[in-house]
């Protein structure tokens, strides 16, 4: 399968030297194509090396002979090159942290993963903006970006789309989409996003046959394509969560997305008059505007955090923080596959092939291996489904790992590998009837989603960054 995909993804002008170049590997795929791995890795089980790192939940990623990886430790933001075959730091480069942005207790100021294009590495933080180190440490240039109004703190990836990098900053006040020339920093195009709130979605690359290569965006509400010459809106497919966390995966010219959100499962939709509607009926002091004290205690109160509908911190719910509300409380999470070929505009109603309200992840990017798709949900429910259809074939938790998860499924040697919240990573013989093979247990929290090159797996943890190999 993989085979199949790097040609797709060489129209874009993606460096695929090892593989593993970006978050979840090239493209967000997932798959790794490797030699033998573990069928067990853990603390003592098949560890190549092991070295600690600081604080941070950005994954590894890979060159063919390095790995890139960033950390923070107080007001420092780190960018590390490793060497793949023993771990060695080749050097670490720091920014100092110019503020602190709100994150939630999960984030943190180094969360979003780097991308290489073989050589040079290109990092995003979200209280600075992006930085790019050429092979030897010397930096290249700096963008700092923001500050960003994003209820939970800033965790998007970055990705190479030729001499393009491609940053989404969704936020509450003004999302948009960059594009940066790799090589010499400056700006080529710039996508504001006005239909969407604060997100963390990494964008997936897109080249339909015959057509011009696209970066595909999921955004609250929105799923979006932008032409990668021009940054151009292409097309809609509208339908999405109102926050979304997950990437997307392409595979013959279909993208298949999930999005979930807190309150849009499927029963927990709440529809809400239009703004006007609802000044009239609890405006009390008659200032156009809601207050959390005409809010709360009315038929419309909101359940959760103030913030998280104040879109610009203003005390206040105006008419477009109304507006997004709206929309929040009438979101369902789904898992879609959408076919869009060379169309434009609004193909909600003409290119979405299949829907699923029931087999939503809550973080987790979903997996195409061998034919199948996969998911992994909180509570450790993992299915098998039907690509074609999005049937479920088999769902069942992973006995031994019933967890939440923040890592997605990675895939490579003919296993799947799944890493929770606690530790426990799980290895399983993928199939409609999938079977757990294996379930270890870390001794710390994992976050970051694991990389796969040339028979090696390489896992963070919340202190360390470990290599698996062979079995030993």
């Amino acid at each position: 399968m993989v085979r199949k995909i790097i040609p797709s993804l060489a129209v874009c002008g993606l460096a695929t030297a090892a593989g593993w170049t970006s978050f979840r590997g090239d493209n967000g795929f997932g798959v790794g194509e490797s030699a033998a791995l573990p069928s067990e890795i853990g603390p003592g089980k098949n560890v190549v090396w092991k070295i600690a790192l600081p604080e941070g939940t950005s994954s590894p990623v890979l060159t063919r002979d390095r790995i890139y990886i960033t950390g923070q430790e107080g007001n420092r933001l780190s960018t590390f090159a490793i060497a793949r075959t023993d771990g060695r730091i080749l050097w670490r480069r720091e920014i100092e942290r110019p503020r602190a942005e709100r994150l939630h207790k999960l984030n943190s100021p180094a969360s979003s993963t780097p991308v290489t294009d073989g050589s040079n590495v290109y990092a995003f933080f979200g209280d600075f903006g992006l930085v790019s180190y050429g092979p030897d440490g010397n930096e290249r240039w700096r963008i700092p970006l923001g500050p960003f109004q994003n209820l939970h703190g800033m965790a998007v990836s970055p990705v190479l789309a030729g001499e393009k990098l491609i940053l989404v900053c969704d936020q509450d006040t003004e999302s948009f989409v960059l594009a940066i020339h790799k090589d010499t920093g400056k700006q080529i195009w710039k996508t504001v996003r006005p239909a969407v709130v604060h997100g963390f979605a990494t964008p997936t690359l897109f080249s339909p046959a015959g057509g011009e290569p696209q970066v595909v965006v999921p955004g609250s509400y929105l799923l979006a394509s932008y032409s990668v010459k021009t940054g151009e809106e292409l097309w809609t497919v509208r339908g999405l969560s109102w926050q979304i966390k997950a990437t997307g995966v392409e595979h013959g010219g279909v993208l298949y997305m999930t999005g979930w959100a807190p309150g849009a499962d499927a029963g927990q939709s709440q529809p809400l008059p239009p703004f006007e509607q609802v000044v009239a009926e609890i405006d009390a002091d008659k200032d156009g505007k809601l207050s959390p004290g005409e809010l709360n205690p009315s038929k419309y109160k909101h359940g959760g955090s103030w913030q998280a509908i104040d879109l610009d911190a203003d005390g206040f719910m105006s008419a477009r923080d109304w507006s997004f509300y709206r929309a929040r409380r009438s979101a369902r999470n789904v898992t879609m596959a959408v076919r869009p070929g060379k169309a434009r505009g609004d193909l909600t109603d003409t290119h979405v092939v299949w829907r699923n309200e029931r087999i939503v992840p809550q973080v987790s990017s979903p997996l195409l291996f061998d034919g199948l798709l996969y998911v992994i949900k909180d509570g450790g429910i993992f299915t098998s489904i039907d690509p074609k259809d999005g049937r479920a074939l088999k769902t069942a938790r992973v006995t031994g790992a019933i967890d939440n998860y923040y890592s997605s499924p990675v895939a490579g040697g003919g296993r799947i590998y799944l890493a929770s919240q606690t530790g426990k990573v799980s290895v399983i013989k993928p199939g409609a009837d999938w079977e757990a093979a294996s379930v270890t247990e870390f001794d710390e929290n994992i976050y970051a989603t694991p990389a796969i090159a040339d028979g090696r797996i390489y896992l963070r943890t919340a202190k360390s960054l470990y290599c698996f190999g062979a079995e030993r």
